[in-house]
């Protein structure tokens, strides 16, 4: 388990969290997810000792990473996957990180197998392709069978294949009872990924929620109908409260009203549907709204800071995005 409480770190006149509490529980993947510049390496860091916070605690199972008498056997992070000796091959940098923790040579070739780096194993790490080098980091990771994971963003240079294995690999383990805490930019991966988010902007808490509940709540739902007689469809639609947008060919839209009742409304009139169809909003469309006050780096619409958004369950009561300033 992974515990944040109000964690605050400031750089000069710069906060990049900003009394942000969360808590990572075993046994699902929990997805990060914020803007660029929102505190998610930041936050990370704070959880690993590598940077102290101005206020706040963050413990796993209980402890200060930095009491951990063999971090690696408990926590796997992946961080900066090139942070590698250039010269040293991929063998012999996980052997390294191996000795350092007792961990013996034959989790090493586990690891380097389980990753698919056995051919270049012996090759230097300064010649790795990104993907390559992201595989070398989720080894490094996993070296000593950890219970927790915490990984920024681990599918970064793989190819759609890789990305099929770290997706299927860490719902694998949180199956297996572990913490998995993953931070990514692709919305279609986390949203298939991931069972709870934990999404931040400003370095303060927007929501704390399964990945449905957030995109449920965060966008429209809508219902696709066709219809040869789309016209009359529409005027009785509309008469019960949906609102409709036209399309070509007997195409509606419908907002405000359920797949089940546009049916209904329609056999009463006996008016033929050609198609009838429900849908939710993307986990991209969720996160672009609840996140739409809280980017710092975007276009000159995206970027106007003005409302605060509306907070999913589990966020923090009032929570207005603050000043940005994570490091990267």
């Amino acid at each position: 388990m992974i515990e944040a409480a109000n964690l605050t770190k400031r750089y000069g006149d710069k906060t990049a969290v900003d009394d942000l509490s969360f808590t990572v529980v075993p046994g699902r993947v929990t997805g990060f997810l914020g803007p660029n510049g929102a505190g998610k390496s930041t936050t990370m860091r704070l959880l690993l000792g590598l940077d102290r916070p101005d206020r706040g605690d963050a413990r796993i199972h209980g402890r200060h990473y930095r009491d951990l008498n063999a971090p690696l056997r408990v926590v796997g992070a992946l961080l900066e996957a090139r942070a590698v000796h250039t010269g040293r091959s991929a063998y012999n940098h996980l052997l390294c990180l191996a000795q350092t923790q007792g961990i013996g040579k034959r989790r090493v070739d586990e690891v380097i197998d389980l990753v698919g780096l056995t051919g270049p194993a012996r090759k230097r790490a300064g010649g790795f392709s990104l993907g390559m080098g992201q595989r070398l980091g989720i080894a490094a990771a996993l070296l000593g069978d950890p219970s927790v994971l915490i990984l920024d963003e681990p599918v970064n240079g793989l190819d759609p294949e890789g990305i099929v294995w770290i997706r299927t690999l860490m719902q694998r383990l949180a199956a297996e009872g572990r913490t998995v805490f993953v931070s990514s930019h692709l919305m279609n991966e986390m949203a298939v990924t991931a069972e709870h988010l934990i999404v931040i902007g400003r370095g303060r808490l927007i929501a704390d929620c399964s990945t449905e509940e957030f995109i449920e709540r965060s966008t429209e739902k809508m219902v696709t109908v066709r219809s040869p007689d789309a016209e009359r469809l529409s005027g009785v639609v509309a008469a019960e409260g949906g609102k409709v947008a036209p399309g070509g060919d007997g195409l509606l839209t419908v907002t405000h009203m359920e797949a089940p009742r546009v049916g209904e409304l329609a056999a009463a009139e006996g008016i033929v549907l050609h198609e009838l169809t429900p849908s939710r909003g993307s986990l991209e469309s969720a996160f672009m709204e609840l996140t739409r006050d809280s980017v710092e780096y975007g276009t000159a619409a995206g970027s106007a800071a003005g409302s605060v958004p509306e907070a999913v369950p589990g966020a923090v009561p009032g929570a207005v995005p603050g000043p940005e300033g994570e490091p990267r």
